[in-house]
C-alpha cells in the first residue's frame, strides 16, 4: 500500500476514534475516489496517482465553492471550504511562480520548443512534474507566455 494511502486510512482510523462526522464523511469520500480508480485500472495506485485524483478533488471543491457562493449557499461554501483544506493537507507544498517558471524554461530547452506550435511537448515534459503541486490552467498560461 501506497504511504499516501496509508496515511489516509490511519486518518480515517483517528476521525472515526475521535468521532469527527465532517473529516471521517470527507476522509470516506477520499478514500472511496481512490478505490473506484483503482476498480477502473485493476491496479494497487502509487502516490503520483493519488495525488493526481486528490487534485481532482481539491478542483472540485473549488469549482463547487464558486458556483455556491454564486447561489448565496454560505453553508455549503464552509463545508467545501473545510473539506478543501482537508485534501489539500494530504497535497505536497504547492510550487511558487518562480520555481514554475524555472521548471517550465527547463523543459523548453529540453524539448527544443520553439514556438506556441510546440506547447503540446512541453506540457507532456511538465505535466508529471507539477500534478499536484501547481493549477494546471496557470502552468498552461505561464508557458503560452514564454513560448509566444
Amino acid at each position: 500500500m501506497s504511504t499516501l494511502k496509508a496515511r489516509i486510512e490511519e486518518d480515517i482510523k483517528q476521525a472515526m476514534r475521535g468521532r469527527e462526522a465532517a473529516k471521517l464523511s470527507c476522509l470516506r469520500m477520499v478514500k472511496s475516489a481512490l478505490k473506484n480508480k483503482e476498480i477502473d485500472t485493476r491496479a494497487e495506485l502509487d502516490d503520483t496517482q493519488i495525488i493526481s485524483i486528490l487534485s481532482t478533488l481539491c478542483k472540485q471543491r473549488k469549482e463547487s465553492i464558486e458556483q455556491f457562493k454564486k447561489g448565496g449557499r454560505d453553508d455549503l461554501v464552509k463545508q467545501e471550504e473545510s473539506e478543501l483544506a482537508l485534501i489539500e493537507t494530504y497535497l505536497p507544498k504547492a510550487m511558487d511562480e518562480s520555481e514554475l517558471i524555472k521548471l517550465i524554461e527547463a523543459a523548453i530547452a529540453e524539448t527544443g520548443a520553439a514556438g506556441p506550435k510546440d506547447m503540446g511537448k512541453v506540457m507532456k515534459a511538465l505535466t508529471p512534474k507539477t500534478t499536484g503541486r501547481a493549477d494546471g490552467k496557470l502552468v498552461s498560461e505561464l508557458v503560452r507566455k514564454k513560448l509566444g
